[in-house]
C-alpha cells in the first residue's frame, strides 16, 4: 500500500464520479413549509451570537442549515426547527473556525477552546466562578437549556454525549490534517461519522419529533445497521461532495475518503472517486433495505425512528447538489 500523495493534492479531472443514488433515493424528498422562517430565524440567532465573521460564509451557512434542516425534518413543529438548524449551525460554525485549517495550525488553542464547551456539557459550569464566556460558550448554553427543555433525561444525555464525540471528533481531524498518512482506513471510518456529526442530527430528531426508542428497540440488529449506514453514507456523501472544494483551496491533501481510497488501492484520484461511490450506493442500499424491515406492516417507535433516518439520509443526499461544495 503506497503512502498518501504529500503535499498538494492531485490534479482532479474536469468531472468526477459522483454516487447515483436514485435507486435507493429518488426523490422528490419531503420539505418543511418553513424554510424562510428558518433562514430568518438563523439570521437573529447568528446576530445575536455572532460565530462567523466573515458574511459570505455566513450566508451560505445559513442557506444550506435553512434548507437542509428543512429536508431533515420535514414533519417538524417550527421551535424544533429552528433548535435543530442552530445545533447544526453552531457546530458547523466552531469546525469551521476553530477547527479545521486553524485547529491543525494551534491544537493547544483548540484544546483550550473545547476545555469550556466540555465544562458547560458536563454540567459542572460555575456561573459565579467563571468569566465572560466565549461566544460559543455563551450559545452552547443557549442551546443546552432549550434541549433540557424539549428533552427526556435520557434524551439529553444522548445529545449531549454526542456533542462530546463531536468536539472530539474536531480535535482528532484538526490532530491528523497535516499527517492524513498516519490514519488507518478502519480508522478513518470509525471516526467519520462523529466528524460529520451525523449520530447528534439522529439523537436531535427524537427529540424534534416526540418519540423515544426503548433500549430494546434501539439495540435491535435492524436499527443498528440503519443508524450507522445511515452514518457511513452520510460521512461519504459529504467527502465526494467536498473534496474539489477543498483541494482547490490552498493547503494539505484533503483528510477525505477518495484521499484514504487512493492510499488503501495504489490508484489515482478517479478510481479513487468510483470507489467512494459504489461505496456510497452500497450504504445507500443497505439504508433503503432497513427502513423497509423496519416499516412493512409496523407502528410504533421503531418504524417512526426510520421514518425520521430516511428524512436525515435524504437531506445528506441533497447536499451534494448544494453551492456550498462547488468550487
Amino acid at each position: 500500500m503506497s503512502d498518501i500523495p504529500p503535499g498538494t493534492p492531485p490534479a482532479l479531472p474536469a468531472a468526477l464520479p459522483m454516487p447515483d443514488l436514485r435507486d435507493s433515493f429518488p426523490g422528490p424528498f419531503l420539505v418543511s413549509p418553513h424554510v424562510a422562517a428558518i433562514e430568518r430565524h438563523t439570521e437573529d440567532w447568528l446576530g445575536t451570537y455572532p460565530l462567523i465573521g466573515s458574511p459570505e460564509a455566513l450566508r451560505a451557512l445559513r442557506n444550506i442549515t435553512s434548507r437542509g434542516i428543512a429536508r431533515t425534518l420535514p414533519t417538524a413543529d417550527i421551535d424544533s426547527l429552528f433548535l435543530c438548524a442552530d445545533l447544526f449551525l453552531w457546530l458547523t460554525a466552531f469546525d469551521d473556525t476553530c477547527g479545521e485549517t486553524a485547529g491543525a495550525d494551534d491544537l493547544a488553542a483548540l484544546v483550550r477552546r473545547s476545555g469550556e464547551l466540555i465544562e458547560l456539557l458536563a454540567g459542572h459550569h460555575d456561573e459565579r466562578a467563571a468569566g465572560e464566556p466565549s461566544v460559543f460558550g455563551a450559545a452552547l448554553r443557549d442551546l443546552l437549556v432549550r434541549i433540557e427543555e424539549r428533552a427526556t433525561p435520557t434524551q439529553y444525555l444522548r445529545i449531549t454525549a454526542h456533542l462530546r464525540d463531536n468536539l472530539f471528533g474536531i480535535l482528532w481531524e484538526a490532530h491528523h490534517l497535516h499527517t492524513p498518512g498516519r490514519i488507518t482506513f478502519r480508522d478513518y471510518r470509525a471516526m467519520r461519522p462523529h466528524t460529520v456529526f451525523v449520530r447528534t442530527v439522529m439523537a436531535a430528531a427524537e427529540v424534534a419529533l416526540g418519540y423515544e426508542l426503548t433500549r430494546q428497540q434501539r439495540s435491535s440488529a435492524a436499527v443498528r445497521e440503519l443508524e450507522s449506514a445511515v452514518a457511513n453514507l452520510a460521512g461519504w456523501i459529504n467527502d465526494v461532495a467536498s473534496y474539489a472544494k477543498e483541494a482547490a483551496d490552498e493547503g494539505p491533501i484533503p483528510l477525505s475518503l477518495p484521499t484514504l481510497l487512493m492510499r488503501e488501492y495504489d490508484c489515482d484520484i478517479e478510481a479513487a472517486f468510483r470507489q467512494a461511490a459504489r461505496m456510497c450506493e452500497e450504504e445507500a442500499a443497505i439504508v433503503r433495505s432497513r427502513i423497509t424491515d423496519l416499516t412493512t406492516g409496523s407502528v410504533g417507535e421503531s418504524a417512526d425512528h426510520a421514518r425520521a433516518l430516511e428524512a436525515v439520509a435524504a437531506s445528506y443526499v441533497w447536499h451534494i447538489e448544494h453551492s456550498r461544495y462547488r468550487t
